[in-house]
């Protein structure tokens, strides 16, 4: 296989790659775990994708900067190999544990995230990633400066000790569990700071993670007016859980299409139109692949 240029266009080499690859890595694992194991071999064969895919991306990336490629060059090649990779790792895991709605609608979700991140990774518009600050530093920032006002008001000692004890009272019910301010995308664009949470869909129960989500662009707003968060959705279709985002004043919510138009906006690439023309789960996917998820209606959750 030639690692040029003209790799974003060989779809069939790269899936005939990566299925030799898993071919070989299958006569290893059935020898080491048994059928009645089928977890452990699932777990087995998707470690040396994943390990097949890093190796040929290393590679690859080494070869773009020796030859000075554009952002959009890799971008293209990386996703085209990132979506045959998905496409054995799903076959393959599926040949030895066959997939129900749970699992593959999770599984998806989580192949969905770093597909689109990609975009961010090789931006064509000028922006920045950065680290998400922590959460004990920004606690800390906003500490002092309810401390230093405080301080400041014309009242006795005793009352800004009690004014200091209520305050940290309502922290020890915010932080009686641990908060993550590490969300999936951090970046930087004219002056603006965004924090991005990608979501394949919303289920019917998490409103455990709308209360987090809500917590979470609650306090980057109260750290930076800058800071804007944004939560991408792959569904077309979602529940109350993402309409109470979109309708908050601490989240821009998009889905379906939207979506993708936002992340055409801020990286510049159109991610929507390289899935119509390169894309199509129905003919990439081996035939029995196919027919298992006809029966179990799980083709739904291919519609990206």
């Amino acid at each position: 296989m030639n690692l040029d240029k003209t790799l974003k266009n060989s779809k069939a080499e790269l899936l005939t790659y990566f299925r030799d690859r898993a071919s070989e890595a299958f006569h290893v694992i059935k020898e080491k775990y048994s059928e009645n194991q089928s977890k452990k071999r699932a777990n087995a064969i998707n470690k040396s994708l994943n390990k097949t895919k890093q190796q040929l991306i290393t590679t690859l990336l080494q070869q773009a900067e020796k030859e000075n490629w554009t952002n959009q060059e890799k971008l293209e090649i990386l996703l085209m190999i990132t979506y045959c990779h998905i496409v054995v790792m799903i076959e393959s895991r599926n040949s030895v544990r066959l997939y129900e709605y749970m699992d593959f609608s999770r599984r998806v979700g989580e192949l969905w995230d770093p597909f689109c991140q990609l975009c961010f990774d090789y931006p064509l518009n000028d922006l920045s990633l950065f680290i998400p600050p922590l959460f004990s530093d920004a606690k800390k920032k906003l500490s002092d400066e309810i401390t230093n006002y405080i301080g400041a008001l014309t009242i006795t000692n005793e009352q800004k000790d009690e004014l200091k004890k209520y305050y940290d009272k309502v922290w020890s019910l915010v932080t009686s569990g641990e908060i993550q301010l590490e969300l999936d995308l951090h970046f930087t664009q004219n002056s603006s700071m965004y924090v991005v949470d990608f979501k394949s869909g919303f289920g019917s129960n998490e409103k455990g993670n709308l209360n987090r989500l809500l917590l979470v662009a609650t306090v980057y707003k109260y750290l930076d007016e800058n800071y804007k968060c944004m939560l991408f959705v792959r569904a077309e279709e979602n529940n109350s859980y993402f309409n109470t985002l979109k309708n908050s004043s601490v989240w821009e919510a998009y889905c379906g299409i939207e979506a993708y138009n936002k992340i055409r906006e801020y990286s510049g690439y159109d991610l929507k139109s390289w899935i119509d023309t390169n894309m199509d789960w129905a003919n990439d996917f081996k035939p029995e692949i196919i027919t298992h998820f006809q029966e179990q209606n799980l083709l739904q959750y291919l519609l990206w």
